[in-house]
């Protein structure tokens, strides 16, 4: 696969679901595996392109033997640091990751105990990642940053999908239904949809996502090449 605009660009991909602690044995993440993620870093590593996976809360197996970078994180917050880390003016941004909104107002030093019926938790808002991306992008003056999202829904899909688009300024989102237990989260399948902030759309029906991975990035790298010609 030849991906003549991206060539010369870094390629920042997220991957996995992410851990925010509650004491030194109890943590809360989600289901992502972070095999979209995975299945991105390998095509664009496959294509000659200059790559960094940053990986969350994922099987170690999946990444094992990998020849680009790698930079493991726990927290959503590890993971906005991480990304941060590796932003520059000729980027591509793929936060396929599925960082937690929310983490623990307190972390216990030792074991909660077993105590009461009942246990009340204060969960705080974690930093939104494409958010403060696109913050640095502006504030650095990172005109050719590419920012991609993802928005795993399980209803209301492109309506959720335009929405996060418009409100974190990104230049495309995927947009994929995790309601169904034959794509998504876990699963070696997806089915997605990219919408573009210049109103283009391209959509593949349920493939491995070995497959979604090239497509993405395939559409990626034409939108980049109509955007350079205008």
């Amino acid at each position: 696969m030849k991906l003549k605009n991206l060539s010369d660009k870094k390629i920042i991909v997220s991957a996995g679901g992410t851990i925010e602690m509650l004491d030194p044995v109890r943590f809360m993440t989600n289901r992502s595996s972070g095999k979209m993620g995975i299945s991105i870093a390998d095509a664009a590593f496959k294509a000659g392109l200059n790559t960094v996976l940053i990986a969350g809360n994922v099987d170690k197996n999946l990444v094992s033997g990998k020849k680009y970078e790698i930079i493991k994180v726990l927290s959503t917050r590890d993971m906005l640091e991480a990304v941060k880390s590796q932003l520059s003016d000729n980027a591509l941004l793929v936060m396929a990751a599925a960082p937690a909104d929310y983490s623990f107002k307190e972390i216990s030093p030792v074991k909660i105990k077993k105590k009461s019926d009942e246990l009340n938790i204060t969960l705080i808002k974690n930093p939104d990642i494409l958010v403060e991306s696109n913050k640095i992008r502006q504030s650095m003056n990172f005109s050719n940053l590419i920012l991609a999202g993802f928005a795993a829904e399980t209803n209301d899909l492109e309506k959720y999908a335009l929405g996060k688009l418009k409100e974190k300024n990104l230049d495309l989102i995927c947009a994929n239904d995790v309601s169904s237990s034959e794509s998504g989260f876990e699963s070696d399948y997806n089915k997605i949809t990219i919408y573009f902030k210049n109103g283009l759309k391209k959509e593949l029906n349920r493939a491995l996502k070995k497959d979604i991975a090239k497509f993405i990035l395939k559409n990626i790298d034409i939108y980049l090449g109509e955007t350079n010609d205008k």
